[in-house]
């Protein structure tokens, strides 16, 4: 009787722990700069990190914690204890992307490395400490910066172009101009040296870039004309950060080679043609606007995050698929 208790119990607590398990979320930790981070959308603001779109490229398995900050360098990242407060809640078998390099850059002492040397410590750092703690880092480097100009600075303070109003564009040049030099290597050869995976997003948004050429291009980017967009009224010409379109579709692209290269994630990736969440990471704000975007006599399927939403009219015509994550319900 003894051991027949003993083994109940052994076997209660094998279904709690397999449970557990079964239920546990993989969380994919983000550190980097502007490009990847969350952004500020009061007053109806639309830049955007192509991290803060990831969440919609992902199943409900799958959870994106993202830490990316403006103007932070790997070294600021770390000295500002951001990069601590990630390391705390590190769990096995959670991920982290880290992708630095554009203030890296910079001149400024409190954000500047150099590549091959300080640059290449600060990611060892990110990949060992993530290791210790059952992590899976994930090495990335910058995305491209929209240049068709051959001249020029090539080490804008990417924060001052939140305030550099539209004016004319020189453009002299039909190929995209590499404004990041060295610092694209640093990721990569600290990737081969301890086995991490890498994805080369700098490649990605270069040939995205490259394929729009030098007008179409300004889409993906805060670049707008005075009077058209709301938010920036006097407009801006920024040639780093991304709007909600662009972010949205580096985001996709670069959820693709994500699953090249980290195969376990994988089957955990999903696409849709458009998404729809409250806080601004998704590409429109309630369920009918997503609607009236769809084109007619074609199939559409949108995603819709978390949050009470009143249920859309769909017109005859559309052909709309709602995919609902845990948490999304109709009013």
């Amino acid at each position: 009787m003894k051991y027949f208790k003993s083994a109940v119990l052994l076997l209660a607590a094998l279904f709690v722990l397999s449970a557990f398990n079964k239920d546990k979320r993989i969380t994919i930790f983000m550190v980097g700069d502007s490009t990847m981070a969350n952004k500020d959308i009061s007053g109806g603001k639309v830049e955007r990190g192509w991290g803060m779109m990831l969440c919609n490229y992902f199943s409900d398995d799958v959870v994106v914690d993202n830490h990316a900050k403006n103007g932070r360098s790997s070294k600021s990242f770390i000295d500002e204890g951001r990069w601590d407060k990630v390391l705390e809640k590190i769990t096995p078998g959670d991920y982290v992307f880290i992708q630095f390099g554009h203030n890296d850059e910079k001149d400024a002492p409190a954000r500047h490395t150099e590549p091959g040397t300080t640059f290449d410590a600060n990611l060892r750092k990110y990949v060992i400490e993530t290791r210790e703690k059952g992590g899976i880092p994930v090495l990335f480097n910058a995305v491209a910066r929209r240049k068709f100009y051959r001249e020029g600075d090539d080490s804008v303070d990417d924060e001052s172009l939140r305030d550099t109003k539209y004016a004319d564009e020189k453009i002299n040049s039909d190929t995209l101009i590499d404004t990041h030099g060295l610092y694209l290597l640093s990721p990569l050869n600290v990737a081969k040296e301890l086995n991490v995976s890498f994805v080369d997003a700098n490649k990605i948004t270069r040939e995205l870039e490259q394929s729009m050429g030098p007008i179409e291009s300004r889409k993906l980017h805060m670049w707008f004309r005075p009077g058209e967009e709301p938010s920036v009224p006097e407009g801006r010409q920024d040639n780093t950060h991304y709007n909600i379109y662009g972010a949205n579709l580096v985001a996709s692209l670069l959820v693709d080679e994500i699953a090249r290269q980290v195969p376990a994630l994988k089957k955990y990736v999903r696409h849709y043609d458009s998404s729809v969440a409250s806080n601004g990471m998704g590409l429109y704000f309630s369920p009918q606007e997503a609607v009236d975007k769809a084109p007619l006599h074609k199939k559409t399927t949108i995603l819709i995050n978390e949050g009470t939403w009143k249920k859309p009219s769909v017109p005859k015509g559309k052909k709309i698929k709602f995919v609902r994550r845990k948490g999304a319900r109709w009013e």
